[in-house]
Order: structure tokens, then C-alpha cells, then sequence
């Protein structure tokens, strides 16, 4: 158990440190494209921007997620089965009940959201409930409640909204500096210059740091909610058959996006059964499910 709770720290810990980090990576850009046009105002708008972003995505990620998901709220006699797993795996791993949504869709997929234990959430496609049988649901919402176990759920979700403001910062920076106009001091005209040039890489590489910060958070804790889920349910076999299943479907889900495909239990935008390269290896979200398969039946 002290991996665990080690591992819960360590979610917290990077928590923070991705929190920290966005503010001072908006912050450095504000500050580059307001020396670079004369306009204080916009170092300004950026630390208001940065410091709001960071407190609005701490207490409502959880609801962007599930709105952008297409997530729907359910309950015990809508779907008792689902209900009474759930309810009997938080017993079993001493957790509240987290809220419980469905998502129209036929692709087998499942997430987990919320900032704490307390506030927690887990959504599972209709396309899931279809194709599983019970000890296979088991293994995969044991899964997810391992995901809020372990504390993966806050970091995971506060990347969906950082991820998509970064995305939306780089667009705007990088229309200003291509479309806009600078200073008009020809005295610092190549200071100029170089300021442009920096502002221009760091609108192009805000994408690429939101993708890295995502596979820094999502490989590693997916095999270890795998072995969490494992021992809670003590019956691997449940998740491993599962996870084969969801990898035999070919439909991506319609309403995943690459804001918030890190935190479905396999990636919900690629097609299973292809082979994959090893450039695609090196940027895929989620560990290959052949890893997951030989750990889980290990």
C-alpha cells in the first residue's frame, strides 16, 4: 500500500507543478508579445487569464469534461446492474460513490473525473455495457475507481481545460504575430526581431508541451490502475478480457477530442487492430494494450 499512497502523492505534487507551470508559461508569453507590440495591457490580461484558467479548471473541469463527453447522468433503477457494481467496488475499496453518467455511443470505452474522492465521477459508454459481462464490467469500473483512488482523476481532468486554452493561446499569439504589427523603435529593431521569432516558436510548441504534458501523466498510471483494479476485484482475468474486447472495436468515439482522450481507459480516437509504428508508439496516450494484457496475466 505505501506505493500507493506514494503514487497519490506524487499526483499532487504534479498536480501543482502543472498548475504552476501553465501560470508561468502564460504569464512569459503575455509578457514576450506585450514588449513586442507596446502593449502592457496584454502581460495584464494574461496573469488574469492564467490565474482565472487555473482556479476555473480546479472546480469545473469535472463538468467540461462530461458536457464535452455528451455524458449524461443516471441512476439506480435507470441501470441497477451498473449502480450496484459500483456501489459494492466502493465498499470494497473504502470509497464515497462517485456520480455515475451514461454516454450514447456504441464505441466500449469508460472515464473517471472529478477534483477529489468526494467529487468524483465515472462514465461508461452504452457501447460498454453491451459487450461486457459483469466480471468484465467489474474489472473496468475497479479500474476507474482506481483512477480516484490513486488521485489520477484531478491532474487528468485539469489537463482537459489547460490543453484546450494553451490550444486556443498558440492560434491567437500565432495570428498576432503573423497579422499584427511591433514596435516601431527601429533602435531595438533586431531585439525586435529575435522577440518575434520567440514569440512565433512559442505559439507553434504550445500544442506540442500540452501533448507531452499528457503522455507524462497518462501511460504510467493507466498499468498502475490496471494492478489497483486487479487487486481490488482479485480477479485480473475480468479487466484483462475486458480490455481485449474494447481493443477489438474499430469505431472511435464520436464525441472524443485530443483534449480529453488521455482519460478514456483505452484511446477513444484510434482504430484497434492496426498495427502500430513506432513513431505512432512514441506519441500514442495510452500504453500499448498487448503491455497491459502481458502485465494483467502476469
Amino acid at each position: 500500500m505505501s506505493s500507493l499512497y506514494h503514487n497519490q502523492d506524487s499526483n499532487v505534487r504534479k498536480t501543482w507543478f502543472i498548475m504552476i507551470g501553465f501560470l508561468l508559461f502564460v504569464i512569459g508569453v503575455g509578457w514576450a508579445f506585450s514588449y513586442i507590440y507596446d502593449a502592457p495591457e496584454i502581460l495584464f490580461i494574461a496573469v488574469v487569464f492564467s490565474v482565472f484558467m487555473n482556479v476555473f479548471s480546479y472546480w469545473y473541469s469535472d463538468k467540461i469534461a462530461l458536457a464535452i463527453s455528451g455524458a449524461k447522468p443516471i441512476n439506480r433503477e435507470t441501470h441497477r446492474e451498473l449502480w450496484n457494481i459500483t456501489e459494492n467496488l466502493c465498499i470494497a475499496a473504502g470509497l464515497p460513490m462517485p456520480k455515475l453518467y451514461i454516454i450514447d455511443d456504441m464505441s466500449p470505452n469508460a472515464f473517471a473525473t472529478g477534483r477529489n474522492k468526494e467529487n468524483s465521477a465515472v462514465a461508461v459508454t452504452t457501447g460498454l455495457l453491451h459487450i461486457l459481462d459483469r466480471s468484465e464490467l467489474e474489472g473496468v469500473i475497479a479500474h476507474e475507481l482506481s483512477h480516484i483512488g490513486n488521485r489520477d482523476i484531478l491532474i487528468s481532468t485539469i489537463v482537459v481545460v489547460l490543453v484546450g486554452f494553451l490550444a486556443l493561446l498558440s492560434d491567437f499569439f500565432l495570428r498576432m504575430t503573423i497579422f499584427g504589427g511591433g514596435r516601431s523603435d527601429n533602435r531595438d529593431g533586431r531585439l525586435q526581431l529575435i522577440l518575434i521569432i520567440i514569440g512565433i516558436v512559442l505559439a507553434v510548441l504550445s500544442p506540442i508541451i500540452a501533448t507531452i504534458i499528457q503522455l507524462a501523466i497518462s501511460r504510467k498510471r493507466e498499468f498502475l490502475a490496471d494492478a489497483s483494479g486487479a487487486l481490488l476485484t482479485r480477479y485480473p482475468e475480468g479487466l484483462a478480457s475486458a480490455l481485449e474486447k474494447i481493443s477489438g472495436h474499430s469505431r472511435p468515439l464520436r464525441r472524443a477530442n485530443n483534449a480529453t482522450a488521455h482519460m478514456y481507459i483505452s484511446n477513444p480516437l484510434s482504430e484497434h487492430g492496426k498495427t502500430v509504428g513506432f513513431m505512432s508508439r512514441l506519441f500514442m496516450t495510452h500504453p500499448p494494450v498487448e503491455e497491459r494484457l502481458k502485465a494483467l496475466r502476469g
